[in-house]
């Protein structure tokens, strides 16, 4: 019996009849772009359409296949979802110590400027500056304000410090203390390239600006008594 199957499916594969080793094939292809290609919606549906509308075993073939990807679609979509929210609780975090270490070599809290216990005298180049930057550029991301130039700006100090200060102590970042630099540089580059998330005052900001243009635009302005008009 066995035997006859794998006969029918050898003369299907030369011929190119449907429902075939070629055409499960296809639609596996089909499947692995729509979970690992981002489709969505009717995209998606229309990856798996049989082409004439055919019915008949052929056409059920895959019901159970089809019915585990709209599953993991809707999963998918679930985690697009989530997604403006998980980066705004990324931004605020990441934010938030990066205004911290700024804030200890300002003023002296939270145990001072690494390495000195006090807080960095005003003015000395380049840890003072890269305190201003690292405690203003910190509350403005936390806040979402300034949005991708902040995040993008707070990644090219940290470029800069590693590079400058810490890299020509040792090789390794383990090595020069360059741990935190590397981290804080490329953890601001993800709000610079994918945007701050939910939550943020840039989108409250152009809300408004929004709002008060549409006000602006859609005034009616008061009608001119003409003589002999209505």
């Amino acid at each position: 019996m066995w035997h006859d199957r794998a006969a029918r499916r050898g003369a299907g594969a030369r011929t190119g009849t449907p429902g075939t080793v070629p055409r499960r094939s296809d639609d596996l292809f089909r499947l692995f772009r729509v979970l690992g290609g981002g489709v969505r919606g009717p995209e998606a549906d229309a990856a798996f359409a049989r082409p004439g509308g055919e019915d008949g075993p052929e056409a059920g073939q895959l019901s159970g296949t089809t019915l585990l990807t709209a599953r993991d679609r809707g999963s998918m979509d679930a985690l697009d979802r989530a997604r403006p929210y998980v980066l705004a609780l990324y931004r605020i975090i990441v934010g938030f110590l990066f205004a911290c270490h700024g804030a200890a070599a300002l003023f002296g809290v939270l145990g001072g400027a690494p390495g000195r216990g006090t807080a960095v005298p005003a003015g000395v180049w380049p840890y003072w500056w890269a305190a201003l930057i690292e405690f203003g550029g910190g509350i403005l991301v936390l806040v979402g304000l300034g949005g991708r130039a902040t995040a993008l700006l707070c990644s090219g100090t940290m470029a800069y410090a590693y590079l400058v200060v810490h890299q020509p102590r040792a090789l390794f970042p383990l090595q020069n203390a360059g741990e935190p630099a590397v981290l804080f540089c490329w953890s601001f580059l993800l709000p610079a390239v994918f945007g701050p998330g939910a939550w943020a005052l840039d989108g409250v900001v152009l809300r408004s600006a929004a709002v008060t243009g549409h006000g602006h635009a859609g005034a009616i302005e008061p009608r001119r008594f003409r003589p002999g008009r209505r």
